[in-house]
């Protein structure tokens, strides 16, 4: 857990590098699409604390005869509360003393209002499941349920799912399990939760790896340095005096950044980014997206120990789909956890884009993270059999079909079965 608290909250990872001098600008490089994609939304920036976007769906008609039969699942808790509560308190306090100065612009009595909000919501509760949370686990569970209906009604009503011992995981495959009751009511679900299951469900990286990735991200922080004119400009009417009340302006700035990267879990505001210069916010989403690639992905540098220690969940996964497959007892396997254990495991499988082989200079202009683990954020394989007992399987990263990185599929998204459980450890594809 002291890595979660450490690690897990994107827009506290290396926060103080948000800025960069004006001299600087012209030298940065970014990645278009990347780019693109925080400009379209300035809250995607928060990657492991951005709440989940449900887009269109596309459905690859699957091959003739061959029909849904079971689903094995992997998802990560909804929308939660950040952690340190106190620093909100700092924050909300400097705006307060400013305030009663007449230091405020209108967009510092906005922020403090919602600094307000946010901190009330909190509630002295570290982590917790939001309300949001728990409507995008009832969302991802109906969107299941209307996409494979043939799933839950044909076969097996029986549905295992279990959970992380963390509460706000819990109260999400509630949720989830709850909306799909709500469905079909003669659904018959299976919860449990406990510390032999937390072995696979909950695993994190080694120290050697978060030692060897602090490394790494020492020579992005040397690319910029912090600047925080823009936004204490665009706070305060007097930049100067408010220095005096706020103390070090580019903590400020970090501590004000780690209150707006929770706006959207609250409902607060879609985008509380807004009061950021925008180089400020890509640099911020840069260095959090790295941080979370070397930690947790396939990279070139650290990726085949940071990986590898999804291994017992893959076997989870292949022994239970085995078993649902060969009994039709289950027709579907639920698992609620956490944004480190989805990212192993999709290295592990060599999923592409989320399970990429980049170094990490490649994957800071190739690797766009919010697509991979946002709140919510989950794995949905889906399995296919024809009358001749054949099976095939497809991959859906948070609702869209991907491919296996380095492995040819039957056809379009379908995999056989066979292929797939022979080549488990996709990380080590070329």
């Amino acid at each position: 857990m002291r890595l979660i608290r450490l690690f897990s909250t994107a827009c506290l990872s290396a926060i103080v590098l948000v800025g960069v001098s004006t001299d600087l600008l012209a030298q940065q490089k970014r990645d278009p699409y990347i780019e693109a994609q925080l400009q379209q939304n300035r809250s995607r920036a928060a990657i492991n604390t951005h709440s989940y976007e449900f887009l269109p769906i596309k459905e690859t008609p699957a091959p003739k005869g061959y029909k849904p039969v079971y689903i094995s699942h992997y998802g990560r808790h909804g929308s939660r509360s950040n952690w340190g509560a106190q620093g909100y308190l700092r924050v909300i306090s400097a705006l307060e003393q400013a305030q009663a100065q007449g230091l405020l612009t209108p967009d510092g009595e906005i922020f403090l209002r919602e600094a307000r909000e946010i901190y009330t919501q909190h509630n002295g509760m570290d982590g917790r499941l939001t309300q949001r949370g728990v409507n995008e686990h009832r969302t991802l569970a109906e969107r299941m349920y209307n996409r494979y209906p043939a799933v839950f009604k044909k076969y097996s009503k029986k549905i295992r799912s279990i959970s992380s011992t963390v509460p706000r995981c819990i109260i999400s495959m509630v949720g989830f399990t709850d909306r799909l009751t709500e469905l079909q009511k003669d659904l018959d679900i299976r919860w449990d939760t406990g510390e032999t299951y937390m072995l696979y469900i909950n695993n994190s990286a080694p120290d050697t790896v978060n030692k060897g990735s602090r490394v790494l991200l020492s020579s992005i922080s040397r690319d910029y340095t912090p600047d925080s004119v823009t936004f204490f400009k665009n706070i305060f009417t007097d930049p100067d005096k408010a220095k005096a009340i706020t103390g070090s302006a580019s903590r400020f700035q970090s501590s004000a950044l780690s209150i707006a990267c929770m706006g959207e879990s609250f409902d607060v505001d879609n985008d509380m980014y807004r009061f950021f210069p925008f180089d400020a916010v890509y640099r911020t989403y840069e260095n959090s997206a790295m941080s979370l690639y070397l930690q947790h992905c396939n990279s070139v540098e650290l990726g085949k120990e940071a990986v590898s220690i999804a291994k017992p969940l893959v076997e989870d996964i292949v022994n239970k789909a085995d078993e649902a497959l060969k009994t039709g007892e289950y027709c579907v396997d639920l698992r609620f956890g956490h944004d480190f254990p989805i990212l192993t495991l999709f290295g592990y499988l060599g999923l592409e884009g989320a399970g990429d082989r980049l170094t990490m200079e490649e994957a800071r202009y190739k690797w766009f993270a919010t697509d991979f683990v946002p709140f919510a954020a989950n794995l949905q394989m889906i399995f296919y059999k024809n009358k001749s007992g054949n099976v095939l399987v497809k991959f859906l990263v948070n609702e869209k079909e991907t491919l296996l990185r380095g492995l040819k599929p039957e056809t379009g998204p379908y995999y056989k079965w066979e292929t797939v459980k022979n080549n488990t450890e996709g990380y080590l594809r070329p």
